[in-house]
This record gives C-alpha cells, sequence and structure tokens, in this order.
C-alpha cells in the first residue's frame, strides 16, 4: 500500500502540470478571437470618428496603371442640355485625372461637394466620378442639389469597379497622372482641412511630373 501511495505522489504534480497546461491553452483558444475582435473594432470606431490622417492608409495601386474599367454613362445625366460620358480609362492618358468615388446615399459626399466644385474650377485637370452602387435617379437628384463638377460620370452600380479601384469606402479620391498611372489616394471626404494641405499639393506633384 505504501508503494502505491508513494506512486500516486509522484504522478500528482505531472497530472497537475498538464492539467494546468490545458488550462492555459484553452483560455488562449478562447480568448484570442475576442482580442482580434476588440482590436478590429477600436481600428473601426477610429477610422470612423475621423481619427488620424485617412491619407495615410496605404494603397497597393499606387504607382500602377488605373484600372482599364470602362464604365457607362449615370443614366439621364446631363449638363447644359448634352448627356455626360461614361467614364473611359483611354482618357486618363495624357491628363492628370482626379477620380472621386461617390454615392447620393453617402453623407460624407454631400459635405465634400463644395470641395469638388471648387476643383472643378481648375482646368489643368480633369475630375471624373465613379457613382457607386447607386440609382440614377438619386444621383442625378444628388447633383442637383450639390452640383456636378464632373466632366465624366461612370456608373458603378454592381461595385466591381470600385473593388478593382481598392476602394475601402465612400467617398474617396484618387489622383491620376499622366501616364495613367495612380499618383495618389485620399481615403474619406475631402475637407477645407485636408484640401490645401494634402490634396492641393498631391495634385501639383502629379502636374509637375513629366510636364
Amino acid at each position: 500500500m505504501s508503494a502505491v501511495a508513494n506512486e500516486s505522489a509522484k504522478e500528482s504534480p505531472n497530472e497537475s502540470v498538464k492539467q494546468s497546461a490545458n488550462l492555459r491553452w484553452r483560455r488562449i483558444v478562447v480568448l484570442t478571437p475576442l482580442v482580434i475582435f476588440l482590436a478590429l473594432a477600436a481600428l473601426f470606431l477610429f477610422r470612423l470618428s475621423g481619427g488620424g490622417d485617412p491619407s495615410t492608409i496605404p494603397s497597393a495601386l499606387i504607382g500602377h496603371p488605373a484600372p482599364q474599367t470602362a464604365l457607362p454613362p449615370v443614366l439621364g445625366l446631363a449638363r447644359d442640355g448634352a448627356p455626360i460620358p461614361g467614364l473611359d480609362p483611354s482618357s486618363f492618358k495624357g491628363a492628370v485625372t482626379i477620380v472621386n468615388v461617390w454615392a447620393s446615399w453617402c453623407v460624407p459626399c454631400r459635405d465634400e461637394a463644395p470641395m469638388l466644385m471648387q476643383l472643378a474650377q481648375d482646368n489643368r485637370f480633369r475630375l471624373v466620378g465613379i457613382n457607386y452602387k447607386d440609382e440614377p435617379a438619386n444621383a442625378r437628384r444628388f447633383l442637383g442639389r450639390f452640383g456636378n463638377p464632373y466632366a465624366a460620370a461612370g456608373a458603378d452600380e454592381s461595385g466591381r469597379a470600385g473593388i478593382e479601384w481598392g476602394v475601402y469606402g465612400v467617398p474617396e479620391n484618387f489622383v491620376v497622372g499622366r501616364d495613367a498611372r495612380i499618383a495618389y489616394k485620399l481615403v474619406g471626404p475631402i475637407t477645407p482641412d485636408n484640401i490645401d494641405t494634402v490634396l492641393k499639393p498631391q495634385i501639383d506633384k502629379a502636374l509637375a511630373a513629366g510636364s
């Protein structure tokens, strides 16, 4: 009996260590998804609240050719009685172009509308739009209310073009150089704070390149 008791006493610490290790492992398995979720939630809230500089979010497309995605015009959209054309990727070559991704249901798009109208007055570059997952009637109503700054506006009703452009959300703005490559991407709306300090310097840089 004494020998059995001694043997059990020797095994007990090992069993205790194993149980403790298993318990720690189960805790890690349970807590890891929670930690990841909380980190993503914090990042989302930070982004939603406007924290940080949105322009610092990287884009894999910077320096690469602009997507060759032709888009049809927004149905019924016209200016001065003439229909506004859709998005033609061949038009990027030889001209600096600002590509604005927008939608009538996008609240920040309303806030940036005056900034776009201001940019449209500069004839050194073209300003075109990608109307993202929108209804044509709503898009026309939006531009009728807030102004139409676009030389061309393509309808991306399926959102396919948005994927190819690497859009995170609406609005976003791209600076495309004369070489038809994406020179800069601004995530989030154009604002009175970033139009002069961030966006315009990037436009000027693109205009100076190859001039």
